[in-house]
C-alpha cells in the first residue's frame, strides 16, 4: 500500500536518477582508462625500482669483468685475415 501512495513521487524522480546514472557512466568510462594506466605506469615503475635495487651490489663484478676483459683483449694478437 505504501509502495502505491509513494508511487506518483518516484515517477517524478526518476528522470533525476537516470541522470545521475548517466553521469556516473560518463565519469567512469573518463576515470577507468586513467586508473588502469597509472596502476600500469606504477608497477613498471616499482618494477625497474627493484631490478635496480638488485643490479646496483652487483656493478663492481661487473666493472672487474669489464677491465678483465679489455685487458685480454689488449693482450692478444689480432686475428690473421687473408
Amino acid at each position: 500500500m505504501f509502495c502505491l501512495l509513494t508511487l506518483p513521487f518516484t515517477l517524478l524522480f526518476l528522470p533525476f536518477l537516470l541522470v545521475r546514472v548517466l553521469i556516473k557512466a560518463i565519469v567512469a568510462l573518463i576515470m577507468i582508462p586513467i586508473a588502469i594506466l597509472a596502476a600500469v605506469l606504477s608497477v613498471g615503475l616499482g618494477l625497474l625500482i627493484v631490478g635496480l635495487l638488485l643490479a646496483i651490489p652487483l656493478l663492481p663484478f661487473a666493472f672487474l669483468a669489464l677491465f678483465i676483459w679489455a685487458i685480454v683483449r689488449l693482450a692478444s694478437r689480432p686475428a690473421y685475415v687473408r
